[in-house]
């Protein structure tokens, strides 16, 4: 299993028990759909390796608290500590709407009400305190805040991304 064929789930941020158990903090806003999962990718020096889970429950909301076969002592879980965790791509829960996946919308059309087609997807950064798209025009970026109140329509079909931004938010790249 490779990286990109994958999600990051979250990290393993202690140790639970003194008979291997974990707890991981996961990157999601719905954890309880992951309390049940069979098996996880754990990123062992770049390298994904498939942990089988014995068990797993929800602890505390937010954490997930795990056992995993043959991780069965104190020693066995510093291993794993601060480990990330990844899923295949195939566990997401579909997104419908105006919500998606940042991955899944890589490589769209953007277009603006008002502007018109401003350009292709190629990455978004979410390192700054507002997530921004970053838009590839002809060579120029162009970078615009995914904003709710901006979002107007995602077309999985024809893989476009309609806007509509302040005025002359766009322009500003261009002058």
């Amino acid at each position: 299993m490779k990286k990109e064929d994958c999600f990051y789930l979250g990290k393993v941020v202690k140790k639970y028990s003194f008979k291997g158990e974990l707890l991981a903090k996961l990157d999601t806003d719905e954890p309880d759909l992951y309390d049940n999962l069979d098996a996880i990718f754990i990123d062992l020096r770049g390298n994904l390796i498939p942990f089988f889970v014995e068990s797993s429950q929800l602890h505390k909301s937010e954490l997930l608290r795990l056992k995993f076969e043959d991780v069965n002592t104190e020693a066995d879980a510093d291993a794993l500590m601060k480990t990330h965790l990844y899923l295949p791509l195939d566990l997401l829960p579909k997104l419908e709407g105006n919500k998606f996946y940042f991955h899944e919308v890589i490589g769209f059309t953007i277009k603006d009400e008002n502007f018109g087609e401003v350009g292709i997807l190629k990455s978004i950064n979410d390192s700054t305190a507002q997530s921004l798209f970053e838009i590839d025009r002809d060579g120029i970026e162009i970078l615009i805040p995914m904003n709710d109140e901006f979002m107007v329509k995602v077309d999985r079909k024809n893989k476009t991304i309609l806007l509509n931004t302040p005025e002359g938010l766009i322009d500003l790249y261009l002058e």
